[in-house]
């Protein structure tokens, strides 16, 4: 069951239905919350000969304070450092802080930094809206200076709970334990490497606290894949299980084309056909003989077979290592302009789209595209800069995928997939080892082969990137993630999805 990633405005409506609503005293949330992070604490992860609690002045520091306390009562030996202005502070901090002062929980100053062995972070939580300057940057900065394990709560202090982005200095944790739901800051980069490990504790928070007004970002678990991926009955053949155009290669470059191609296979696909030039027939047969193939005369397109080709398809991948030659160029063209059904563009034949800005109208022509451009290809399409891009994953793709009625897969270290009807998933599969030739092309035919098996591709995208993480992850237990290639994970899918 995929699970909801929240915003800074979804997670205090939460909080707050579930206090006004539901009747939920907050210093009850507060507690649960504390004991959340005390159950991490004790995990034995932690040194916890000396514990110093840095609490700001909002209900973050609140948490702060009654961790402390529980922590003082286990006779543990803990401080708090206290950052503000308690006039200042919510009524839950001021009331917090009292209860600890009235247990006898010791302060300290900014010097105990440098000599505890844990520092718990609950300096400024999911609220934080301008760039950390002056006292609080040079506690941050104190922070990161130490030798202690550090315990964030909520989200590192400093990073943006909505964006991941650093405001201008935060908190570099061993581990963050997040309250309800994880946030948006703790999954995109950066933050998610400030984070460290995530633990997630519901604290009290529930799903009834949106009121059936559900967050719009959501990340797969393993439960989607059986509950997604669909059955397949005894009573079937190769033609029940869809058949898979590839149009992609160019002369003498079959790696792409045979990556898609495989993958589709593997993720169940019954028929896969290779639409490709015939210099690259010999080798694909030898490499994968599983495949049908259709060939054409470089600088001779054959109109009929491509026609033929596209009308015997249930889904077309059109692009890996199609070149950018006129063959290329007339294929994609022609596609985008005649074809209807199912089609995954991608790595040429996005290339090739940002270069013909006027094909940009044939995309509404077929309400069952995917894109799935890297960061690079998006700035091609959008004429605009990487880093606007890799700033804003959410809010590109989602634009992207409205304004064209598509469904936009923006591949990244953490990609998202966005429909045209406002369904966002960020997928959290995955490593750094996956940062390898042809692994762009894997997941092209594994979002394939499950729309040749009857999903949509509303569905089939993010399921798709999923299991594609999951295979890497997967490859990157057998070979190590220095050592992994296409090849490995291709090899892995089946063990995912069975």
């Amino acid at each position: 069951m995929s699970a909801f990633i929240v915003t800074h405005d979804e997670m205090k409506r939460c909080d707050q239905n579930t206090i006004q609503r539901f009747g939920m005293p907050e210093t009850v949330l507060i507690e649960r919350a504390a004991l959340g992070a005390l159950d991490i604490l004790l995990t034995g992860t932690f040194d916890l000969r000396s514990v110093c609690v840095v609490c700001g002045s909002g209900n973050n520091g609140a948490d702060g304070f009654a961790l402390a306390r529980l922590l003082h009562q286990k006779k543990i030996g803990v401080h708090t450092y206290f950052v503000g202005d308690m006039d200042h502070s919510t009524d839950s901090c001021r009331a917090e802080c009292a209860i600890a002062q009235n247990y006898g929980v010791p302060t300290c100053d900014l010097s105990a930094l440098q000599t505890c062995t844990t520092i718990v972070d609950a300096l400024f939580g999911i609220g934080l809206s301008r760039e950390v300057q002056g006292t609080y940057a040079e506690i941050i900065q104190a922070i990161n200076a130490s030798d202690a394990s550090v315990l964030s709560l909520d989200i590192p202090s400093g990073i943006s709970a909505d964006s991941g982005q650093v405001m201008g200095v935060a908190v570099k944790a061993n581990t963050t334990i997040t309250f309800g739901f994880k946030k948006l800051g703790l999954v995109l980069f950066p933050g998610a490497d400030y984070a460290g490990t995530v633990c997630l504790t519901d604290a009290g928070i529930t799903e009834d606290g949106f009121e059936k007004s559900y967050p719009s970002v959501s990340a797969l678990t393993p439960e989607d894949i059986s509950e997604k991926l669909p059955t397949r009955e005894a009573h079937t053949n190769k033609g029940t299980f869809g058949k898979v155009l590839v149009i992609a290669g160019s002369v003498n470059m079959s790696g792409a084309a045979y990556f898609s191609s495989k993958s589709a296979y593997r993720t169940g696909a019954g028929l896969v056909k290779v639409f490709t030039p015939s210099q690259n027939r010999s080798v694909l047969q030898t490499a994968l003989p599983e495949a049908i193939l259709s060939t054409y005369e470089s600088g001779h397109m054959a109109f009929q077979a491509l026609s033929e080709a596209l009308e015997w398809s249930n889904v077309v991948v059109l692009g890996p290592g199609l070149g950018m030659d006129a063959d290329a160029r007339f294929i994609v063209k022609n596609v985008l302009e005649n074809y209807s059904k199912p089609l995954i563009l991608d790595a040429d034949g996005l290339n090739l789209l940002s270069t013909n800005p006027e094909w940009h109208q044939d995309l509404l022509r077929n309400p069952n595209l995917v894109l799935t451009p890297h960061l690079g290809e998006m700035a091609r399409l959008l004429q605009v800069g990487i880093p606007e891009i890799s700033g804003n994953l959410i809010r590109t793709a989602l634009t992207f995928a409205k304004q064209h009625e598509v469904t936009c897969v923006l591949k990244d270290a953490r990609t998202v997939v966005a429909t045209s009807d406002g369904k966002i998933t960020v997928n959290l599969s995955g490593n750094s080892g996956m940062s390898t030739g042809g692994s762009g092309d894997v997941l092209t035919g594994i979002i394939a082969g499950l729309i040749a098996q009857g999903l949509t591709p509303g569905d089939a995208a993010p399921l798709g990137v999923y299991i594609h993480g999951l295979a890497g992850d997967l490859a990157a237990q057998t070979v190590g993630k220095r050592a992994m290639i296409a090849s490995d994970i291709i090899d892995a899918i089946g063990s995912i999805i069975g």
